[in-house]
Order: C-alpha cells, then sequence, then structure tokens
C-alpha cells in the first residue's frame, strides 16, 4: 500500500532494486506503509524528534517515522543494496534524512542526532537483543534516548516484560524495567512481513524513566543477572559462586536467601544484590 506519501508501493520498490529478503542478515521486510505508520505512531509524538531507525530495508518504516512528523530520521543500514530505495525516499524529504552505511553495533549515531531523540526499528533478528541490552545499560542515566519502539520476535518480546516467577523472567526483564517501563503495544503475525518468518512478532515500547527504580551500578547488575540466569535452575549461591567467595554472605546482606532461584528474585532484590557486589 502507497497510501502515506507519493513515492511507490514497496513491492513496487522491491522489485524495481532487485531487494530479496536476506537470511543471513536477519531480513523480513514489512510492506504494508499503514502497518508502518501504525507502528511509527506508538513511538509517540514525534513533532521536534530526531529518530534512529537501524535496518529500514527498503524503507517502510522510515516513510512511517517521516510522515508521522518526525523532525529528522536517520536510518543505519547495512545492506548497500537499499541504499538507492533509502536515496529515493532522501530526496522525497529534503533535510529530514540522513542514511549512514554500516554495522549499527559499530557506529556512533550521536555525532548525527539532536535531543529529543527516540529510537524506533524492525531490528534485525540476529543485533536486535545486543542492541536493546546497550541502549539500556549505559553507565550515565538517563540515555540519549526517550523512548524505544522495537520489532521483536514475540518470544524476545515476552522476555522484556516478564514477571518475576514466569518461565520468560530473566536478564531482559530486569535490564528493560530498572530503567524504562517496558508494554507490548502491537503484535504482528507471519504473514505481515515478506518472507513470513517462522514465529510471530511483537513491537516493545520502553519510555526511559528519569531515574533508575533502584540504585545499581549497570555493569554490576549486569554482570550478577547474566551469571544468575545463566543456570537459571540452580540455587543462587550456586549459580553465582564465581562472582565472589563470600557470595553467601552478599546474598543474605542483599536480603536474599541462598537457596532460592534466579526466577524467584524481583528486580528490587538483584538490585540489592548489585550494590553488595559493588561494596569492596
Amino acid at each position: 500500500m502507497g497510501t502515506i506519501d507519493n513515492l511507490p508501493p514497496l513491492r513496487e520498490v522491491i522489485r524495481t532494486h532487485d531487494l530479496q529478503a536476506r537470511k543471513s542478515m536477519g531480513q523480513n521486510f514489512l510492506l504494508d506503509l499503514n502497518l508502518t505508520a501504525k507502528i511509527a505512531r506508538q513511538a509517540g509524538d514525534l513533532t521536534g524528534c530526531d529518530v534512529l531507525e537501524i535496518g529500514p530495508g527498503p524503507g517502510g518504516l522510515t516513510r512511517g517515522l517521516l510522515s508521522e512528523g518526525a523532525r529528522h530520521v536517520l536510518s543505519i543500514e547495512k545492506d548497500v543494496r537499499c541504499l538507492p530505495a533509502l536515496a529515493e525516499i532522501a530526496a522525497a524529504y529534503p533535510g529530514q534524512l540522513t542514511v549512514l552505511e554500516g554495522d549499527a553495533l559499530d557506529i556512533d549515531p550521536l555525532a548525527h542526532l539532536r535531543p529529543p531523540i527516540r529510537v524506533a526499528a524492525n531490528l534485525p533478528y540476529n543485533v536486535g537483543t545486543e542492541l536493546l541490552v546497550r541502549w539500556l545499560t549505559p553507565q550515565d542515566w538517563p540515555p540519549f534516548w526517550l523512548s524505544l519502539t522495537l520489532m521483536f520476535q514475540r518470544e524476545v518480546a515476552e522476555r522484556i516484560v516478564a514477571q518475576p516467577g514466569s518461565k520468560t523472567y530473566g536478564r531482559l526483564a530486569i535490564l528493560a524495567q530498572w530503567r524504562a517501563d517496558a508494554r507490548i503495544v502491537l503484535q504482528l503475525p507471519p504473514e505481515a512481513f515478506t518472507p513470513p518468518p517462522k514465529v510471530s512478532s511483537s513491537v516493545v515500547h520502553l519510555q526511559a524513566l528519569p531515574e533508575p527504580r533502584f540504585e545499581a551500578d549497570a555493569a554490576v547488575l549486569s554482570r550478577v543477572v547474566a551469571a544468575a540466569f545463566n543456570q537459571r535452575r540452580k540455587m543462587l549461591r550456586a549459580a553465582l559462586k564465581g562472582l565472589a567467595p563470600d557470595i553467601e554472605d552478599r546474598l543474605i546482606a542483599a536480603g536474599l536467601k541462598p537457596t532460592d532461584r534466579a526466577e524467584q528474585i524481583p528486580l528490587e532484590g538483584f538490585c540489592a544484590l548489585a550494590r553488595s557486589m559493588a561494596q569492596t
């Protein structure tokens, strides 16, 4: 559908530029422009905001973000085949779209963005989780972004919003909910994509909090939760024994039972343990 702007429909763009999605790059393209505009609206009021987009592909979400009023969009694309299609969008929105060729894991986007900044992306599946953790764990807070509106496999999205005691509760839930309000805002079936993936997808919106919910050092908390959930069936004292020789004492000092398992521990408990671990 090409109803949100005067550019060609995405299927025509893909045919013109021979843009078949590549599994090796984690690509699944959204071709319904009304749907990409709907996703863009989940990011909030884009007026007066710069938007960082990762993996725009043929530019469906890019066009949605621009049509919804983004001041400026910075799109980082690794696939050089997509650059001519993105250049056509840039020409249609003069001065509002910058495209950088390269790997989002290696590029610092801040030189090209002005606050306030939102992040919105149909993330390539093979880098999505790593980028999310990076955005959630800078040493200083608040971060450069106001919000993250990101598409993931549904399983990953459910891990981000999971609560203690559930099978999906783990590292992502703790890191996301420590510093942000996280919620699933859209569900997308496989047939919404070309080619259809084997799993359903979800859009998660994370709104940055002014301050973390509980005091903790980001690096220490990340290390603690990674170790705790690496062997989630073990008791905490066994799962965390490699972090400190007196781990049982530190668990008790944090108000936790050494015999508890990681999935039983709420966010506040992990932050207390991180504070205990940071003490020499």
